[in-house]
């Protein structure tokens, strides 16, 4: 049995697949604020770290049966609402469908957009297929490519702090590839009625029904 290829994260650098504990690592990333945030998630496993770590909050928008929006989806919202800060939690495979996004948000670089890709090198949602990344796929390449002005990849537990840093303090758009070990967190339940949802985070939005 081969042994995985080693993971590009510059011009001279590599690293290993990522050793972090996902759900650990999301809450100390994004938790903390959680009153005037608005979040985006991505399928499956991003959606259950969010919902982890602010709880199933209105001001949560989970996505379900939507790959390659989440991206997308925080952009508009931080277009749209830019007062608040918009926090937008997706996976590796999820990003990938559409990671031509990277390069809109990077133009329009909203200050109060900021980005974490929870990479595990896997596909969890159709059945734990070895993803891209796990084979030397750089998604914070890409968003350096993309013009997103702030990015960092975070591999160990010390890079955490200065990450979760810059996702709240930047003066620009800014993104988190943030490498876990390959596991799989605890499912946590939400219903999937996206007319629900989207009633729920655009009444705690706008205030309306």
């Amino acid at each position: 049995m081969s042994s995985k290829p080693n993971l590009r994260t510059g011009p001279d650098e590599t690293v290993t697949g990522g050793q972090l504990e996902r759900r650990d690592a999301v809450m100390k990333l994004i938790g903390g604020d959680s009153d005037d945030v608005l979040y985006v998630s991505g399928l499956a496993g991003s959606k259950d770290d969010v919902l982890a770590t602010v709880g199933d909050i209105p001001t949560a928008f989970t996505l379900s049966g939507a790959m390659g929006a989440a991206a997308a989806l925080g952009l508009g919202l931080a277009l749209a609402q830019p007062d608040r800060r918009v926090v937008v939690v997706t996976g590796d495979g999820e990003l990938l469908m559409n990671v031509g996004t990277l390069a809109t948000i990077g133009v329009m670089n909203p200050p109060n957009l900021s980005i974490v890709c929870v990479d595990n090198g896997h596909y969890g949602e159709t059945g734990w297929q070895e993803g891209h990344t796990a084979r030397g796929v750089d998604i914070a390449k890409m968003a350096e490519g993309g013009a997103i002005p702030n990015v960092r990849t975070v591999t160990e537990e010390s890079q955490i702090e200065d990450a979760a840093k810059m996702l709240k303090e930047s003066n620009g758009t800014s993104f988190v590839l943030l490498k876990v070990a390959p596991t799989d967190a605890s499912k946590i339940h939400r219903s999937r009625d996206a007319s629900w949802i989207k009633g729920k985070f655009r009444e705690a939005v706008l205030g309306e029904n």
